[in-house]
């Protein structure tokens, strides 16, 4: 027995590579200085989408570095005050994340921030530094 799926949406997939999204909380003490704690939340496949130069130029002028846009599977649980670790270690802001409509299976659109603090300090929990 096949699923239902509408047969006019474009099957989407997501073989670019592997991002994985982290929640960052204060670890600190009350009254000590803040400690900045990653704890992961999901892995996810994702595909490399276009960065358009509307997104790109409206960015900039809210002072925002975006650097990249990708599609992961849409779970519910990544939102704008996530951070995002791709494989090759590179840590990004989580800017705006969208659903996207047409595609199979449900879909969202992340945009991915440079992030300009130092996350030296930040201790990352499950999984990679």
């Amino acid at each position: 027995m096949k699923p239902y799926r509408p047969s006019n949406e474009i099957t989407q997939a997501y073989n670019d590579g592997v991002v994985r999204i982290y929640t960052v909380t204060d670890a600190a003490r009350p009254g000590y200085m803040p400690q900045p704690q990653a704890t992961l939340k999901t892995t996810l496949r994702y595909e490399e989408q276009r960065l358009g130069l509307q997104r790109y130029y409206q960015s900039k002028q809210n002072q925002i570095d975006v650097e990249r846009v990708i599609r992961t599977p849409r779970t519910g649980t990544v939102s704008s005050q996530d951070m995002a670790v791709t494989e090759d270690g590179k840590r990004y802001h989580i800017a705006l994340v969208q659903t996207v409509e047409g595609v199979y299976p449900p879909s969202v659109d992340i945009t991915l921030a440079k992030i300009e603090q130092k996350f030296e300090s930040v201790a990352v929990e499950g999984g990679a530094e």
